[in-house]
C-alpha cells in the first residue's frame, strides 16, 4: 500500500489521518502535498472549525522513510532539498492556518513526526506514547522546525539532550514540561482530541484565528509592535458580529452560538 493522507469529518472537525501502514506512517512528498491541499480547502469552508491530525493504527508518525532517504543519497542533493521544502511548506501551512489544529498521538512521534506534532496548536497524547528526535541516531540533523520549537520551549541543555542523544521521551514528561496539553488512556488520543476540538468549535472562529496569529507573531515581535497588533485584533473582533453574540449571551447567562 502507498502512503496517503485520508480526510474525514467528525461534526465540524476535519480529521487528517496519516496512512502508511508498512512504514509506521512515515511521511513523504505525497503526504505533504495532500496536507497543504486539505488545509487550503478547510480554510475556506465555514463547515470546518478545527482539524485533528492522527496516525492510522498504533503509530502517530515515524518521520521520514529511511529507505527513501537512502535512495536519495544516490541522487542529486537538490532532490532531498525539494522534499524537505515540501515538508516545510506543510509545516508553514499548519502554523498559518487560522483554525485550531490538534495532534492526536498514539504509539510514537519520531523525527519529522515529532516536528509535525509540535507544529500543531495542541497535542493530545496517550500516556504510553513516546516522542523522539531521532535524527542523530542515523547521523542526520532536525527538519520540520523541530530545533526552532525545542529551542523556544526548553532550556538549551535539555533541547541539546533531546536532539543530540536521540532518546525516546515519554508523553508524561512532555506533559509536565508543557509540550503536551492532555494525556489520554491508551487508544483514546483521537477521542480526547475530538472532545477538545468540539470545545474549540463552540468558540468564535474569528477570536481563535486572532489568538493563533498573535501567538505565531509574538516570538519575532518587539513588545511595542505586539501591543499594536493586539490593539488592532481587539478592535476588529469587538466590531465583529460574534462579539455582539458573545457579550449578550454572557450578560443573559446563555450559551452563545457563533457564526
Amino acid at each position: 500500500m502507498t502512503a496517503e493522507l485520508k480526510s474525514t469529518s467528525e461534526g465540524r472537525t476535519m480529521v487528517l489521518t496519516i496512512a502508511n501502514p508498512t512504514q509506521r506512517n512515515a511521511l513523504g512528498p505525497e503526504i505533504y502535498a495532500a496536507g497543504i491541499e486539505a488545509l487550503n480547502g478547510a480554510e475556506s469552508s465555514d463547515e470546518i472549525r478545527s482539524v485533528v491530525i492522527v496516525g492510522e493504527g498504533a503509530w502517530f508518525c515515524a518521520g521520514g522513510s529511511l529507505q527513501r532517504l537512502s535512495d536519495n543519497r544516490q541522487r542529486d542533493p537538490s532532490v532531498q532539498a525539494e522534499s524537505i521544502e515540501g515538508l516545510h511548506n506543510w509545516i508553514d501551512s499548519i502554523r498559518a492556518f487560522p483554525k485550531p489544529i490538534i495532534a492526536a498521538v498514539e504509539g510514537a512521534a519520531a523525527g519529522a513526526g515529532f516536528s509535525l506534532a509540535l507544529a500543531c496548536d495542541f497535542v493530545v497524547a496517550a500516556r504510553d506514547a513516546v516522542f523522539a528526535a531521532s535524527y542523530s541516531n542515523v547521523a542526520l540533523s532536525p527538519d520540520g522546525g523541530l530545533s526552532w520549537q525545542l529551542a523556544r520551549a526548553l532550556p538549551r541543555q535539555l533541547a541539546s539532550e533531546w536532539l543530540m542523544c536521540g532518546e525516546r521521551i515519554g508523553a508524561p514528561r512532555l506533559h509536565a514540561l508543557g509540550l503536551v496539553n492532555e494525556l489520554s488512556e491508551h487508544g483514546q488520543a483521537l477521542a480526547s482530541a475530538l472532545a477538545l476540538a468540539a470545545r474549540l468549535n463552540a468558540r468564535a472562529p474569528n477570536s481563535l484565528a486572532s489568538i493563533k496569529e498573535l501567538l505565531s507573531e509574538a516570538p519575532g515581535a518587539t513588545f511595542a509592535s505586539q501591543l499594536s497588533q493586539e490593539r488592532d485584533h481587539f478592535v476588529r473582533n469587538l466590531h465583529h458580529p460574534n462579539a455582539g453574540v458573545g457579550i449578550a449571551a454572557f450578560i443573559e447567562k446563555k450559551p452563545p452560538h457563533y457564526e
